[in-house]
């Protein structure tokens, strides 16, 4: 079996986050239709999965299965070493169920002061899952590293943006343009991976 992504083919992202299936679509250029597993009413899978690739694994193949088209799943985080990786593959759930990233920015702040810590080193991980209904399933990885930064800045991109600063910038990923932040961002280095290994 062909496991390439042909340009034009309508892919199923397996997300119920407009903000992050438009994310995925300027990362393949618009080469592709997208419509997320929210348009389609699937249902969300329990991520059991300690990993973020085992979770973007899990998402992917479950979209695939209940769609009967190909899926993309991304499973991503933001990691601070002061925090032993914490939050890790529960960035998400640090939000609440209402998804309050301001909130969850609070807690990571609170968490960081209650270690004592001067250590502002922090990661976002991004794993990327392709699969088909009939089986196959292709994962890659992306990591940027730099720090947290206090109080938030910016009100661009999503999630944990505004208090995380890429190494060698002196901006938040809040701050920057959308495309200056894929070309550096854990999200834009996984699709690279990606591009290079299922697209021509």
């Amino acid at each position: 079996m062909n496991l390439k992504l042909i340009k034009g083919m309508r892919l199923v992202a397996a997300t119920h986050n407009p903000g992050k299936a438009r994310e995925i679509e300027a990362l393949l250029d618009g080469h592709y239709r997208i419509v997320t597993a929210g348009e389609l009413n699937l249902p969300e899978p329990d991520e059991t999965e300690s990993t973020f690739a085992g979770n973007a694994m899990l998402k992917a193949r479950h979209a695939a299965q209940v769609s009967g088209e190909v899926a993309l799943a991304d499973d991503s985080g933001l990691s601070v070493a002061a925090l032993d990786g914490a939050p890790g593959i529960f960035s998400a759930r640090w939000a609440g169920p209402t998804k309050d990233f301001a909130l969850a920015m609070r807690k990571v702040e609170q968490r960081l002061e209650e270690t004592g810590s001067r250590d502002r080193s922090a990661w976002f991980t991004s794993a990327l899952a392709v699969a088909w209904p009939d089986g196959p399933c292709v994962v890659v990885e992306g990591r940027v590293d730099g720090e947290l930064v206090f109080p938030p800045r910016g009100d661009r991109g999503h999630g944990y943006d505004p208090i995380f600063q890429p190494e060698g910038s002196d901006l938040t990923f809040a701050e920057m343009d959308p495309a200056e932040k894929d070309a550096i961002s854990h999200r834009g280095r996984a699709f690279a991976r990606l591009k290079a290994a299922l697209i021509d």
